[in-house]
């Protein structure tokens, strides 16, 4: 919860910045509780990006859920559905970590991850609701609030296993990100090189790879 603090303050500043009020900005958190997706929403509306490649761009950073969702429902299976969607409605990347490792544990029910993905949320959203009050008040540039979700992606980059299929699936992407700019595709220039390096380390790993990377 306390982690939430530090990104969801510049992440509230910055809806300010795009004409949200601080309600709005709390009440998008509980519609669409993704920090990554709402850090991107503003990012890419002030850079001038169309509304079809920010729609685009945060549903496909947002495919992760799916792997989540995957890798949770066996522990739903005894659970009714109600319990299950609202669980499944609430998770993201830190809740995802805290409640795998105690199902994993066995010492961990649904009910319990519900109230983390809960209070996470909460946290996530009156930091929001702060961070643009604090917008209206104080002139905070729109580049550094917005480096604040760029900094998390850096340090979920640095701790990965850096194998070779990694590592060619960061260089492609990066590159693909840059030719796309070089030649004007600066709008869908992430999406585009994120699809870049996808398929590249799939081809690498379809090729053979290294007998660790394809495992």
């Amino acid at each position: 919860m306390a982690g939430y603090v530090g990104i969801g303050l510049p992440c509230g500043i910055m809806e300010q910045q795009i004409g949200m009020d601080p309600l709005q900005a709390f009440f998008l958190c509980y519609i669409f509780y993704s920090g990554a997706g709402q850090f991107m929403i503003p990012g890419m509306w002030l850079a001038g990006a169309p509304m079809a490649t920010i729609i685009a761009s945060v549903s496909a950073v947002n495919t992760r859920q799916i792997l989540y969702s995957a890798s949770l429902s066996k522990y739903c299976q005894k659970e009714g559905k109600l319990l299950s969607f609202f669980f499944a409605a609430g998770v993201t990347d830190e809740s995802f970590g805290v409640n795998i490792a105690r199902f994993e544990a066995g010492e961990w029910k649904v009910a319990q991850a519900l109230l983390v993905n809960f209070f996470s949320c909460t946290s996530w959203a009156v930091a929001n609701f702060v961070g643009a009050l604090l917008g209206e008040m104080v002139a905070i540039p729109v580049a550094v609030g917005s480096f604040a979700m760029t900094s998390i992606f850096i340090c979920l980059l640095c701790s990965q296993r850096f194998d070779k299929t990694n590592t060619i699936v960061v260089v492609a992407t990066i590159i693909g990100v840059i030719v796309c700019k070089l030649i004007g595709l600066s709008g869908p220039a992430i999406i585009l090189g994120a699809l870049c390096g996808i398929v590249v380390g799939l081809l690498y790993l379809r090729r053979g790879g290294d007998e660790d990377d394809a495992r």
